[in-house]
């Protein structure tokens, strides 16, 4: 006899969704990295069709895996926006490079810009702005270019804690919006708490900036994983939320799960349709398969993988 006699979950009935969470989650995109693509046997099993895969580069990957990694995600009919961050390319003979070999290889039509978490450039490139001044992305005609947000400030690109900088860059990116082809958007970093994402949301567009914000969220995850990401990742105040559930000894051991700002995000854009938050982007800390569960089982028609019919 068992000592430790837990009652199982029951499998049989699915929880009812919340309508607002499955229209908010809607043309949700997901972020992969070549070594977690790998892990996935099939995306379509995970994924709804027409999911947009961000890669993110990390430095020291090369090139061709990113490539590689695109070339599979667009076989398997997925839209593909790999990162480009500034800091790590070269020089413009680079970039070029890089462009010609994802639409060449792997059919890409859109892309990340950021600077990129690396201290010193290593090269020609500092910022996502000198990138987009090439002109090259417009050149090979690019439909979609995204460009970071920060709903906390960014410590590294405001070191006295303001969000002085940063607000000039949106500013700045905004005007190029009005003067390219391709469609742009602001992804974000991730955070955890509702309040302050809608005050900042606001506030881009009380300054003038209309371009779509597609909101970070960190996926299910371990509550230290997570917090180690966060830290690692400069995430502002709203790890406060992640430290006071951590003194919680009742939830120290559980997964963290994003339901609660995704629900409240959801409730905030069911009650306001033009708030400038337009899509979730998810930060698949705790593992894709993790994450695209928790999608599946909280948005409802939204998250249907490909594979799901028949």
């Amino acid at each position: 006899m068992a000592l430790l006699n837990f009652k199982k979950r029951e499998a049989t009935s699915p929880q009812p969704v919340n309508p607002q969470v499955e229209a908010f989650l809607d043309g949700y995109s997901i972020e992969v990295m070549p070594r977690t693509a790998t892990k996935v046997e099939d995306f379509r099993d995970l994924l709804p069709a027409g999911t947009r895969v961000y890669i993110a580069h990390i430095e020291g990957t090369p090139i061709e895996d990113m490539v590689e990694t695109a070339k599979r995600l667009n076989a398997e009919g997925f839209p593909v926006m790999p990162h480009f961050p500034a800091r790590i390319i070269k020089d413009e003979a680079t970039l070029a490079d890089w462009i010609a070999r994802y639409q060449g290889e792997a059919d890409v039509k859109q892309a990340l810009l950021l600077a990129g978490g690396v201290a010193q450039p290593h090269g020609a490139f500092d910022s996502s702005m000198q990138l987009l001044e090439t002109g090259l992305f417009d050149k090979a005609g690019f439909s979609n270019l995204h460009v970071a947000g920060h709903p906390e400030g960014n410590k590294d690109i405001d070191p006295d804690g303001s969000s002085k900088n940063v607000m000039e860059a949106v500013l700045w990116k905004q005007k190029f919006s009005e003067r390219t082809d391709a469609k742009m958007a602001l992804a974000t970093q991730f955070a955890f708490e509702a309040k302050p994402i809608i005050e900042w949301a606001d506030g881009l567009k009380e300054a003038g900036v209309d371009l779509p914000i597609h909101i970070g969220i960190a996926g299910p995850a371990k509550l230290q994983t997570l917090i180690k990401f966060a830290i690692a990742c400069g995430v502002g105040p709203s790890l406060k939320v992640l430290q006071k559930r951590a003194m919680d000894v009742s939830k120290l051991l559980l997964p963290y799960e994003p339901t609660d700002v995704v629900a409240e995000l959801a409730a905030h854009k069911a009650a306001n349709p033009d708030f400038n938050i337009t899509n979730v982007h998810f930060f698949p800390l705790g593992g894709i398969k993790t994450n695209a569960t928790w999608a599946i089982n909280n948005g409802g028609a939204s998250a249907q993988p490909v594979n799901s019919q028949g």
